[in-house]
């Protein structure tokens, strides 16, 4: 078996669907967003519609290596403002977000839950489980169609660890940690490097960073040493030829 291609594993995280998603007028929005972010090389993370100063449509999106800079903000605002005004899923007057999923995001997705493993998340239910619906705890990996939580808010007869169904979930996002924020610094640096390398903005190394110095030359063995003081007092006493050296 040979292994898959970047720009296979990119479509195929393209088109890998949402497991948590919105219900109501957020739901439309989706319908709507997704195929043209999806189009653009974006995936869809989260639509939230706040009554706040305001109706506001914020629509949370990434490329599929999870970066995502103001340029892309600005190119999916351009592409999806006439579409939505045309299918007008919203019955009001409302303002268009466009922003990032920033560090302490949303995981709607198996890969989100897969890729932030060991990090600490805040996960709420939409369907209990066990009678019981939010849950924090770090994440252990995902086993079938459920991820597995380790559990800090254990308390006495509870278990430590749970699975919960994934499309059960009604809303899972990380919580800032230290750790959470050097894998994100750590994740920025190496896009930013990587974007700078595609646009051939990658400066060139020093000029003399290859130069190969020449080794010095081995200096002769010093003169002064105590046989060439001996030898030369006896030269002066004529015990020896200083130039034969007998």
């Amino acid at each position: 078996m040979t292994d898959p291609t970047p720009g296979s594993v990119e479509t195929d995280l393209l088109a890998e669907p949402r497991l948590v998603v919105e219900p109501g007028a957020a739901a439309r929005v989706s319908a709507v967003a997704a195929p043209v972010l999806q189009g653009m090389g974006y995936r869809l993370v989260r639509i939230k519609i706040s009554g706040e100063a305001g109706c506001t449509v914020q629509v949370m999106a990434e490329r599929p290596d999870g970066t995502m800079q103001i340029e892309d903000c600005e190119a999916i605002s351009r592409a999806l403002s006439p579409v939505l005004d045309i299918a007008d899923p919203i019955d009001r007057a409302y303002r268009l977000e466009i922003s990032s999923p920033g560090i302490d995001r949303p995981l709607v997705r198996r890969s989100d839950f897969e890729r932030f493993t060991g990090h600490l998340v805040k996960i709420e239910m939409a369907v209990a489980h066990e009678g019981r619906k939010r849950f924090r705890g770090a994440l252990d990996g995902v086993e079938g169609g459920a991820v597995r939580l380790h559990r800090d808010d254990v308390k006495a007869g509870d278990e430590a660890t749970v699975l919960l169904v994934m499309e059960d979930i009604a809303e899972a996002r990380l919580v800032l940690t230290d750790e959470l924020i050097a894998e994100s610094m750590r994740r920025g640096k190496a896009a930013e490097r990587e974007l700078k390398r595609s646009l051939g903005l990658e400066p060139p190394p020093a000029p003399h960073a290859n130069i190969q110095k020449p080794k010095p030359a081995k200096k002769p063995a010093p003169k002064n040493t105590k046989q060439h003081r001996l030898d030369a007092t006896r030269a002066r006493r004529g015990d020896i030829d200083p130039v034969r050296g007998d």
